[in-house]
């Protein structure tokens, strides 16, 4: 399970918001995330497939448009559930952005509720 969780973060932060084709992103999402899945930030609470797809493309073409996410650290976890923070870099510069962190609570695999927090 350990690894589980672990994979599921890394796959959150690199996989899908860091994931600029849409198509790969929208495969990463059904593998990384339950059909019912909610992602609650300081902005709202969106549920499911196609509101994080869309959340995802809206800050890659806005506010996020030619940034990258990395890990800002290692994944720290309990059983059911997963921490990692992040950071947003420029690619130019190496300067740091922005940075925060994921908390996930993991069922049958995959991530089913996801909050992030900006810092």
């Amino acid at each position: 399970m350990a690894d589980d969780i672990e994979r599921l973060m890394e796959a959150n932060l690199l996989e899908v918001f860091d994931e600029r084709d849409p198509v790969r992103r929208l495969e990463a999402i059904r593998r990384t995330y339950t059909a019912d899945v909610e992602f609650t930030d300081a902005d709202e609470t969106i549920t499911g497939y196609d509101q994080i797809n869309a959340k995802v493309e809206g800050l890659l073409s806005g506010p996020l448009a030619g940034l990258h996410f990395e890990k800002d650290g290692d994944v720290h976890q309990v059983p059911g559930m997963g921490h990692l923070a992040w950071r947003v870099l420029s690619p130019e510069s190496g300067a740091v952005i922005a940075s925060g962190f994921d908390v996930a609570l993991i069922e049958d695999g995959k991530i089913a509720k996801l909050f992030t927090v900006l810092l």
